[in-house]
């Protein structure tokens, strides 16, 4: 399927920019629709601390005017792509009592940054790996500061053969079979179970035209995030496709997992599924 329809969602102030801008080059690319949501309309301080009215009131201005500030940019940063006529900035107005994942779910894939943990940033930020399992949307996760001109010519597919990362792998076809482009899968601690000539991952990207190699890598003493991120690091990689966290949610926040470590630390955008 093509990007025709793609949302941004706002994921702190530090994180939002960096999305914004690389979601324009995509839509610009792909003469796509790009639709940003402000979908946080309450503060850190709102939820934690009890304020008098006049406090309220003041947070509420300064909220309005990070909406409006958040509004401009987007509107410049569309008409500077030549995409303004395909561009629209919901309100949180205008979005009520619905979640964001039911928005989502509208669209082809969601833009977002890394949840910011800054107190001053919006309380109710995106999480993007809660988005991913909520929405049944791919998120590309753009890390705060980067911008290529690239999008993403040399992708590294982090394989484990197991159902999220085929997920990933799937919904990430239509940009991986964009030309030219390079794609290394990489397999990281124990190896995959061998196939029957003609049924393994390689063979299958292949037969898509993807221009491919396989790298098996060891765990190493820092663990799997640690390796795909060296690795993209070293083959130069512009693009992460990975599947969202395997085991429950709350074992991931208590104990930490894959998924969340490398969309934390990563340099270049993650495209990720559930």
């Amino acid at each position: 399927m093509s990007i025709k329809n793609i949302l941004i969602t706002h994921s702190g102030s530090a994180g939002f920019p960096s999305g914004v801008g690389h979601a324009t080059k995509i839509a610009a690319k792909h003469d796509a629709w790009l639709t940003a949501v402000y979908g946080s309309t309450s503060s850190y301080f709102e939820h934690v601390l009890g304020l008098t009215e006049e406090l309220l009131d003041k947070l509420g201005n300064v909220r309005n005017e990070k909406i409006e500030a958040a509004r401009a940019f987007f509107e410049e940063q569309a008409s500077s792509a030549g995409v303004a006529e395909r561009s629209r900035f919901v309100m949180p107005s205008e979005i009520g009592k619905l979640s964001l994942p039911e928005i989502a779910r509208n669209f082809d894939f969601v833009v977002t940054g890394y949840q910011s943990n800054l107190p001053t940033d919006e309380f109710r930020a995106v999480n993007p790996d809660l988005m991913a399992l909520q929405s049944g949307r791919p998120v590309l996760v753009v890390p705060n500061g980067y911008s290529t001109d690239k999008l993403g010519s040399h992708a590294l597919v982090a394989w484990d053969g197991k159902r999220s990362a085929a997920r990933a792998l799937n919904d990430a076809m239509t940009i991986l079979e964009e030309r030219p482009r390079k794609v290394t899968i990489l397999s990281v601690g124990a190896s995959l179970p061998k196939m029957p000539e003609g049924t393994d991952i390689v063979t299958h990207l292949r037969r898509h035209g993807v221009d491919v190699e396989q790298v098996e890598r060891p765990k190493g003493k820092n663990g799997i995030a640690d390796v795909i991120q060296r690795t993209a690091a070293e083959l130069g990689a512009k693009l992460i496709v990975m599947g969202a966290y395997e085991h429950s949610k709350f074992s991931q926040d208590l104990f930490g997992g894959v998924t969340h470590e490398v969309i934390r630390s990563s340099q270049v955008p993650v495209f990720m599924s559930h």
